[in-house]
Order: C-alpha cells, then sequence, then structure tokens
C-alpha cells in the first residue's frame, strides 16, 4: 500500500508514469538483436556515468531517464548507485524526482551508500515543495536498516504534522513499512496514527486508517471520537480509501450498537425511502407517536445514511464493501437496496462477476427474497466462463421456490446439453437439489434424470445415476422401476462413481429386485479383478447383503467374491473382506456380533441432505478473501458479536463541535465587512470560508444530500464523483497555498487553482439552500478568471525555482473533472518495479563457445539423394534467425556430373511447438561443387528429430536433423560465488548425479575440460579448488540454467553432478557425459 503514496497525490501522481513512458523508448536498442549478445554492458553503464557526472542537466535528465527505462525493462541498474546518488541533492526538480525513483528501489540494495545520504533526505524533508517533501520521506521509509529507525521516526512525527495534506498522506504510508521493520516502535506509532485521525483532510482519511487496520486493529478506543468525522468525510475520500474505511466502521459498529436484527419484525414503522432524509427534529416526533421495541443508535444511523450514496459509485470494490456493511449491520428490512448495486456489477469482467456471485450465493441462502425480482439476470449466457456458470446456477437453485421452479427447471433442461461437461454435471446436481428442497416437484426431477440415462454422454449419464441414487432413499417403495432400469445400465456405464452407485442401490434395495440382484453379481464377479477400488467394495457389499437376504442362490457367489478380495492387491479391500468374512459367515471363532449381521448390513439408513456448499461461509465476512476462499486468510479479522447492551454513545461526542461553529460565525461577518478587498486576500478569505462552511455542513446532517438527492438518483454517482474529486483537491490546495502564501514562486500555481475552483463552483449543485451565495461566488470567480489569464499570460516562468504546478509532467486543468481523474488513474511507478526480478543481469552472461566441433553428421546420402549429398554440424554461435533457435550449418554437395536446380526445403513435419527458419532456394548447383547454408531450428529444449523434405527441380528426399543435448545450450560466464548460489537453488529433484569410473588419461584438469567442451557446449568457471571442475551453461530455447561439475575422488572416481531446472536434458546430458569421461 505503502508504494502506491505517489499515485493518489494530486498534484503529484501522474508524473511517475509519464516519466516511464518517456524513458522506455530512450532504451530501444539501436542494433539487431544478434549483434547485441556480444555488446559490453559495461560500456553502456560507462556512457551513463559519464551523463551523470556531466555539467549539464540535460545530460543528467536524459541518463536518469534511461536508468529508470532499465528498471522498468527489469534489468539491473544497481551499479550506477554511487552515479546516481551523486544527484540527489541536484536543484532541477525533473533530475532530483527521478532519483528519488531509482533510489527507492535500490535503497535496500546499496544500504551503506544510501546511509551515506541521509542527511540529503532529512534536508528535503523541509523542502518548500511538498512532492519533494513526500518522497523524501517515502525514500527514508525504504531503507529498511534497523539503525536508522529513531531518525524515520523523527521524519514521520515531523511529516504528520506537515501542512500538505500530501504530505501527511505519505507519513501515514509510511507508518506501516516501519511497523513492519520494528514492531517495537508500536507505542510511539499508535500516538502519531492518533494524531493523524483527527486530520480533517480526506486525502489522508483513508492511508491512516490503513495504518490503523495494519498496527492497532484492536484499538477502537481510537476511533470514539473520530467516527462521525469519517462517516461523513466518507464521500470525499479516494475510492480505495472508502474500501479500508467501509471495512473499519463495518468492526466498529458491530462492538457499538445493538443488534437490529433481534427484534426487527417487531418494528411497527418499515423504513422506507420517504422518511430516509427527513430531519431529526421530524424523526424525533414521529419516534413519539410510533412505539417501538428497537430504536436505532443515531451514529448506527448515521454510518447507513452516509454509505447508501456509495453504492452507485463506478468503483466494484466499494460498491462490495458497502453491500457487506448493510449485509452486516442494516436491519433486514433495509438490506435489500443493495440487490439493485450487486446485480448491476455482473455487466463488469469475469473477475468482478466471481467475487460478486460467491457473496450473492451466500446471501441468497438466508434471504432468498432479496434476490428474487432479479432471477433473470443470473441466467447462463453461453459466453460466461465455467466458474461464472457453476455460481449462477448455485444462487438460480438457492432461489428456487414453488412459484418459479417451472421456469428454473426448463432452463436446466437447456444446461444439460451444455458442451461445457463439468457445467452439465452441475446442473443434475442443482436438479436433484431443486427435487429435495420442493416436495412438489419431486417425481417430475427424478422423471427427468432418469431420461438422462439413456444419454450417450457418460458424464451426464454417472451424474444422474449418482444423484437418482441419493433421491430414492428419500423414497424407495415407489420406485422399484427405475433401480431395476438402473441395473440394466451397468454393462454401459464405466464411469466409478456410478458404478458403485447403482451396486449400492440394487444391494440396498435387494428384497425389491430379488431376481435381478443375483445376476448383478454373478456379472460383476467376472470382472471383479479389473474393477476401480470404489466398485469393489460395493461389489463386496452387495455380496454380504445377498448372503443374509438370498443365500440359497448367492452363496457360493460370495465366496468366490471373498475370495477373490482376500488376494487383492489393495490392503483396503483386503481389510473389507476379511471383516465381511468373519461378520456372515458363521464358524466357532465367531463372537456375538455375527448374530446381528443383518440388522448391520440391512439397517435403515438416513437420507442424505443435499445442501449448498456456500452454507457455512456466512460466518466469514462477505467481500474478505476467507470467504472467498472458505478458509481463514492471514491478517483476517473476525466481526464479533453484537452486545447485547450498547456501550456508552458519550464516547464519540466532540466537545469542540460548539467552537468550531463560532469560529464559523466570526468568519462569515468577517467577510461581509470587508466586501473590497484586493484580488489575492479576497481569493484567501473565501477559501477559508468554504472550508469552515463545509465542516460546518458535515457536522449538522444532511439536509445538502436531501435535495441532491431528491433531483436525480441516476445522476447522483457522477455528480457525487465530481465533487468527491474537487472537495478533497481544494482541501490539499488550501494547505498548499497557506503554506507558501508569501513566496513569488507560487504566485501562478495559485492562479491554476483559482481557475479550477471557480470552475467547480459553477458546475457543482452540492446544496441549493445556499444556492444564491454559491451563484454569486461563481460570477466573482469567472470574471476574476480573465483578469488573471491576461495576468499570467505577462508572466515568463521561472526554471530555477519552479512550484509544484509548475512541473512539465503537470499540465494546467481547465475542468474540475480533469484533476482527480489523472490522480486516481496514475500509479506510482515505484509500486510497479517493486517486484520485479532483476537478478540475472549482470552476473550471468552468454559467452563465445571455447571449442566448435568439426565433426558433419549425415543428413541425406548420395545413393538415397541420387548425387546430392547433405551433412550438417552444429556452429556452436547464437542464431542470427532467433534468440531461441539453435544454429545449424547444412553442407550440400553435387558428387553428378550434371548441375542441380533449385534445391529447397519442401513440407515440414515438426514436433508441436518446434519451430524451423529455412535457408534461401539455392537456383542451381555445379557438378562437383559444394555450398554451406545456415539454418535456425527451435527444438524447444528437446532432443526430438525435426523431419522435412530435401527438394530439388525433379526430386524430393525425406530427411532429418536431431542435435545431440550438448548442442542446445549456450556457454555463460559466472562467478564460483555466483554458481554456488544457482546450485543451492537447484537442488533436490533438479540435481541429477553419477559416480564415473575414469578412464587413465581423462585424469589430468586440461584433459577433462577439454572432452567436456567436445560433448556440450558449457562454459567454464572459476574454481578455487584443484579437484573440482565446474562448468555452466543456459538452453537456447528458455534460458534455464544448466550447471555441471565434476569432483575427482580417490582410485580414479568422479562424482558427475548435474543442476537444472530442466530435468529431462540434465538426465540425458548426463548419460551423454559418462561415456565421455570413462572411455578413452
Amino acid at each position: 500500500m505503502s508504494g502506491n503514496g505517489i499515485g493518489y497525490g494530486e498534484h503529484g501522481g501522474e508524473a511517475l508514469p509519464e516519466l516511464a513512458q518517456e524513458a522506455a523508448p530512450t532504451t530501444a536498442p539501436s542494433v539487431p538483436a544478434a549483434f547485441g549478445l556480444f555488446s559490453s554492458d559495461t560500456k553502456k553503464n560507462e556512457d551513463l556515468k559519464q551523463m551523470l557526472e556531466s555539467s549539464k542537466d540535460s545530460a543528467k535528465l536524459d541518463a536518469m531517464k534511461r536508468i529508470v527505462g532499465m528498471i522498468a525493462k527489469g534489468k539491473n541498474a544497481s551499479e550506477l548507485f554511487p552515479a546516481v546518488v551523486k544527484n540527489v541533492a541536484s536543484k532541477n526538480i525533473e533530475i532530483k524526482k527521478l532519483v528519488y525513483v531509482y533510489l527507492m528501489r535500490y535503497a535496500e540494495e546499496q544500504q551503506d551508500l544510501a546511509l551515506l545520504s541521509i542527511s540529503t533526505f532529512q534536508r528535503a524533508l523541509k523542502d518548500p515543495n511538498q512532492l519533494i517533501r513526500a518522497s523524501a520521506l517515502r525514500v527514508l521509509s525504504s531503507i529498511r536498516v534497523p539503525i536508522i529507525v529513531p531518525i524515520m521516526m523523527l521524519a514521520i512525527k515531523e511529516a504528520s504534522s506537515d501542512l500538505s495534506p500530501y504530505v501527511r498522506k505519505n507519513a501515514a504510508h509510511a507508518i506501516q513499512k516501519l511497523y513492519s521493520l520494528d514492531p517495537e516502535q508500536k507505542e510511539m506509532l499508535i500516538e502519531v496514527i492518533e494524531k493523524l485521525l483527527k486530520d480533517r483532510s480526506t486525502l489522508v482519511a483513508g492511508s491512516v486508517v490503513m495504518a490503523f487496520e495494519e498496527v492497532c486493529p484492536d484499538r477502537i478506543d481510537l476511533i470514539h471520537k473520530n467516527y462521525r468525522k469519517l462517516c461523513n468525510l466518507l464521500v470525499d475520500v479516494e475510492e480505495w480509501g472508502q474500501v479500508v474505511i467501509i471495512h473499519m466502521l463495518t468492526r466498529y459498529a458491530r462492538t457499538q450498537f445493538v443488534s437490529p436484527w433481534k427484534t426487527d419484525e417487531d418494528v411497527e414503522e418499515e423504513y422506507n425511502e420517504n422518511n430516509f432524509y427527513e430531519s431529526d427534529d421530524e424523526q424525533k416526533e414521529k419516534d413519539r407517536k410510533v412505539k417501538k421495541t428497537y430504536t436505532m443508535d443515531p451514529d448506527h444511523r448515521l454510518l447507513l445514511r452516509n454509505t447508501k450514496p456509495l453504492l452507485q459509485s463506478r468503483n466494484a470494490a466499494v460498491v462490495m464493501a458497502v453491500a457487506q456493511l448493510y449485509w452486516h449491520l442494516a436491519p433486514k428490512s433495509e438490506a435489500g437496496i443493495i440487490s439493485k448495486s450487486l446485480v448491476r456489477l455482473l455487466r463488469s469482467n469475469r473477475e468482478v462477476q466471481y467475487i460478486v456471485l460467491q457473496n450473492i450465493a451466500t446471501m441468497s441462502i438466508q434471504r432468498k427474497g432479496m434476490f428474487e425480482p432479479y432471477l433473470k439476470s443470473f441466467y447462463v449466457r453461453s459466453t460466461d466462463p465455467t466458474m461464472i456458470k457453476t455460481l449462477k446456477l448455485e444462487i438460480m437453485t438457492n432461489l428456487a421456490n414453488e412459484a418459479n421452479i417451472s421456469t428454473l427447471l426448463r432452463e436446466f433442461q437447456t444446461y444439460v446439453k451444455s458442451q461445457d461437461k463439468q457445467f452439465a454435471a452441475a446442473t443434475i446436481q442443482a436438479i436433484g437439489r431443486c427435487a429435495t428442497n420442493i416436495t412438489e416437484v419431486t417425481d417430475t426431477c427424478l422423471n427427468g434424470l432418469v431420461c438422462l440415462l439413456s444419454s450417450r454422454d457418460e458424464i451426464v449419464v454417472a451424474e444422474s445415476v449418482v444423484v437418482i441414487k441419493k433421491l430414492l432413499q428419500t423414497q424407495p417403495a415407489h420406485h422399484g422401476e427405475i433401480i431395476k432400469h438402473m441395473a440394466k445400465l451397468l454393462d454401459n456405464i464405466t464411469v466409478p462413481v456410478a458404478r458403485a452407485s447403482i451396486l449400492w442401490l440394487i444391494g440396498e434395495y435387494c428384497e425389491r429386485v430379488p431376481k435381478i440382484a443375483p445376476d448383478v453379481l454373478r456379472k460383476t464377479a467376472k470382472s471383479f479383478t479389473n474393477e476401480d477400488d470404489l466398485v469393489k467394495l460395493q461389489i463386496l457389499n452387495l455380496g454380504a447383503k445377498l448372503y443374509l437376504t438370498n443365500s440359497k442362490q448367492t452363496k457360493l457367489l460370495t465366496q468366490y467374491v471373498l475370495n477373490l478380495g482376500k488376494y487383492d492387491q489393495s490392503y483396503d479391500i483386503r481389510d473389507r473382506t476379511r471383516f465381511i468374512r468373519q461378520l456372515i459367515v458363521p464358524n466357532e471363532k465367531s463372537g456375538a456380533l455375527s448374530k446381528y449381521a443383518k440388522k448391520i448390513f440391512l439397517a435403515q439408513k438416513p437420507a442424505p441432505l443435499l445442501e449448498s456448499p456456500f452454507k457455512d461461509r456466512d460466518h466469514f465476512q462477505l467481500g474478505t478473501l476467507s470467504h472467498t476462499l472458505n478458509s481463514q486468510a492471514t491478517g483476517y479479522l473476525e466481526l464479533s458479536d453484537w452486545p447485547e447492551v450498547a456501550p456508552d454513545p458519550a464516547v464519540r461526542n466532540v466537545e469542540v463541535a460548539e467552537s468550531t461553529k463560532e469560529w464559523t460565525a466570526i468568519l462569515n461577518k468577517a467577510k461581509k465587512e470587508k466586501p473590497a478587498e484586493k484580488f489575492y486576500s479576497e481569493s484567501e478569505e473565501e477559501e477559508e470560508d468554504s472550508s469552515s462552511k463545509s465542516a460546518t455542513e458535515s457536522e449538522s446532517g444532511s439536509e445538502s444530500e436531501k435535495e441532491d438527492k431528491e433531483e436525480s438518483s441516476d445522476d447522483e454517482s457522477s455528480g457525487s464523483s465530481s465533487s468527491t474529486r474537487v472537495s478533497s483537491d481544494s482541501e490539499s490546495e488550501e494547505s498548499t497555498a497557506k503554506k507558501t502564501s508569501g513566496a513569488a514562486e507560487e504566485s501562478d500555481s495559485e492562479d491554476i487553482k483559482k481557475k479550477a475552483k471557480a470552475v467547480s463552483k459553477t458546475r457543482n449543485t452540492y446544496s441549493s439552500s445556499d444556492s444564491d451565495s454559491e451563484a454569486e461566488k461563481s460570477g466573482n470567480a469567472i470574471s476574476r478568471k480573465k483578469e488573471e489569464k491576461t495576468v499570467q499570460d505577462r508572466k515568463t516562468p521561472n526554471k530555477q525555482d519552479v512550484s509544484l504546478l509548475d512541473l512539465d509532467d503537470f499540465y494546467p486543468v481547465t475542468t474540475p473533472v480533469a484533476v482527480p481523474a489523472a490522480a486516481v488513474l496514475s500509479p506510482s511507478l515505484t509500486a510497479d518495479l517493486e517486484g520485479l526480478s532483476l537478478s540475472d543481469s549482470s552476473v550471468i552472461d552468454v559467452s563465445t563457445p571455447v571449442f566448435v566441433p568439426t565433426k558433419m553428421h549425415e543428413m541425406l546420402h548420395r545413393m538415397t539423394g541420387k548425387g546430392l549429398s547433405a551433412h550438417y554440424h552444429f556452429s556452436r554461435q547464437p542464431c542470427i534467425f532467433g534468440d531461441r533457435m539453435v544454429s545449424v550449418q547444412v553442407t550440400l554437395t553435387n558428387t553428378t556430373d550434371q548441375k542441380i536446380d533449385n534445391i529447397h526445403i519442401g513440407e515440414k513435419k515438426l514436433p508441436p511447438g518446434m519451430r524451423m527458419h529455412e535457408f534461401n532456394p539455392i537456383e542451381c548447383l555445379e557438378p562437383e561443387k559444394s555450398v554451406t547454408v545456415s539454418m535456425g531450428i527451435d527444438f524447444c529444449d528437446s532432443t526430438q528429430t525435426a523431419s522435412f523434405q530435401l527438394c530439388t527441380k525433379d526430386d524430393h528426399f525425406s530427411v532429418n536433423i536431431q542435435p545431440p543435448v550438448g548442442e542446445l545450450l549456450l556457454p555463460v560466464t559466472m562467478s564460483e560465488k555466483d554458481f554456488k548460489k544457482e546450485q543451492g537453488m537447484l537442488t533436490g529433484m533438479n540435481e541429477t548425479s553419477a559416480t564415473v569410473d575414469l578412464a587413465p588419461q581423462n585424469s589430468t584438469s586440461h584433459v577433462i575440460i577439454e572432452r567436456l567442451m567436445k560433448a556440450a557446449n558449457l562454459g567454464v568457471v572459476p574454481s578455487g579448488q584443484d579437484k573440482i571442475h565446474r562448468f555452466a551453461a543456459k538452453t537456447v530455447h528458455s534460458g534455464s540454467l544448466m550447471l555441471v561439475t565434476v569432483e575427482l575422488k580417490e582410485s580414479s572416481t568422479a562424482q558427475l553432478i548435474i543442476n537444472t531446472e530442466k530435468t529431462v536434458i540434465g538426465s540425458v546430458l548426463l548419460r551423454e557425459l559418462k561415456p565421455v569421461l570413462s572411455q578413452g
């Protein structure tokens, strides 16, 4: 979370992604990929170092852009750290921003050098520019060294008192980083969190609540005084902050208010839309007239009232958070309003649909009425993925009742014919559940499932058998014919579960089918040894039940089956056989238990309950990861039960409310007395007036909200969205303006701010009660805007002292809507870079081959090729046709006395995934002449044969190229330390080894290296031990490391070890290298 700090800043967020986009093209290679393999990274980095040490800012800026581009592409730029860190004190704002981005990435790796710059970061914490102060704090908190914990603690404390809300927001982000580094600082951090929770800025609210959830989620006493403020600010907080705050307030409310559910049915007056926005006085009068057994706490109502507008948010996570809040906190009569919003989310992408449907599935089990009006929204579409189809099916089954079951069964009939077999099987289970839940349609469902038994699809038949078996247990007396019909299917069904279900049914109700059951046992006894274990167990059970009920016909058959089971490979079958034999076949050793064998085997079994898999998920909070996984995830905070008696509500009273109102009145009075002030002072007073006015409105209730809602509920989301962003912008801008109002360089930025604010006031009708005064302000602001524009045109921007809004990355804002869109949609570049892998770039490089084999492999004999012969060998050079291809040199020779025309490659028969780059056709090959051509083949890291046709003008010949495993490698250079590190990560199943008896002439180091180089394209790794030789390579196709170690032992033996992810290639290479060392 802390990585996204800049991304949500109103003034700084869009800078980093744009810089990344600018920087990326500058790193594009200007030479082809083939030559890039031989270029030196060191030379490039030397060039960058020189640019960073240049006296020109333009060169430094270009170098930093290229470095950030390297990081974005996953390249290792850590060796440039000393050169970059020198520029941390640069006066150029652009360079400084990029240096901070770099430092956030590498500060943890280069801790010693980063610590040398601590003093620079501390100075930057007092920079007049809020973006620099915030970036310095982020870098400081990214240096994860315990020794600087006191410095970080001091910096966070200072930043928490900063005038800029953006800096305070970053202080909240840093709290979590410091807590993860040193949990012992918890008490001091809680003090900072308590201070930041009192902050009235919407920019800070979400971040500090997230810090609260991470550091001290159990300290609800910190929330008491800030509860009402958070409820009122909620609509103006950015979206991710809204989600965090809503989840926290849900937990808080469950500990502070009594349950609205217990006496929900006793409430005489239902909550409705008409009294939703009524004033407190009107509500009190109604309360006197109507006697209620339950009265909702005003603070409880405040939370529900202020979260309801967010159901129309454009962000699915916000809607889901409000939905879970209403589900867990609202009276059941009010919770229905969330259903329409959740159904609206089903138009989103499949990932959002999956989460929303899971939550609806849980809700629909307890409160069917909420989603019954939207039943058609859950009909399955052909384009839905299986996971979505299954969840929709689950919800439809939960919503099934006597009124809609006929419609649903018609839908289910269509789904059963689906090509998606998993979905078809789930549909049959759904039909079974409907049959058990609604007794009126049990027979209809059963008949339909029996019809499915004649389907050609084995999976459908198998699933139908399993479901029918469960249904028949509810009323077996009436369905003897169905059991007979299923017995006939036993010859055709092969799915073990289905066969086992049929055998269980016949055994359980063998007295109802006395003629068929012995015959079924006879047939299955023949195939006993070939059956699945599940089926074998049911054959044994069937034999035991028939032995007890019809021993005359089945005694010998049962003994035969028991003898087969006695010697079965599975110990489960053998155990069951011994148990059954002792129980049903009485002998001298049999105990008293055998007398009750019939009661044990033929006891009345209870019918199975077909329940929803979502039945027990409601004990997890909706919308959480734990609910999705149906398992408690790390960090999950359980919702507490409602208290029997509500705690004292006075703890949420804020004493300073009256003084705030008096101060507001003084400000209003002062403004009326001074109508003809100068331009700047007038606008500043206007800003202060509007901020205090908004604070008063949030304290007193929501009359303006009521009027806004009555205008248009459909336009609510767009209206509240724009007003939300503008209000949060204005708060941030006010703090910045107050901080730097005396500085001349900030005047341009203030002009721009006032323009945005003026336009926002003309567009935003937040409160109709104050519409006259708002209109006056709008008119004045627009007239001032023209004056400002002429003044601004005459000014020339100062490039040395740049204010926050004068940066190249920030364009002047002409409409209030443009500001939040850019701020919210541009996440921090740093967060994107944190997870990139940078380990392989500098330590492991492809090198040139030490030895190139001259051995030629025959591809086409001259007799077979009618005078044309072809041989090939592997050049061990990077292929120019593709970096995943192996370079193959083919030599074609004309052994006839006539020329051969148009030699080319014809039809190719390659294994899946393999690719081939053909050589250019040879127009004419003169007699007794030869020509060598290059081909590229991607063998996909396997020794499979590449088959194709070599064609001439008149003939075509089938030829093959099969690579030795040693030619599928490229040699790499690495240090012994890196070799051991990589080898340590490739142990266990990734390691193959063998002991080799060395030939006498192969015992010297020189000979071992030479022979291994000939056999495989390996690179030599320097070794500090005479007895151990190390070689390294990587596979051409996937780039997987291949590490080879030869360790010389006593008595002319050696241990050959190969470590690689590609275990198959490793085994083949081991097999090929063993004879190389053992033979002379």
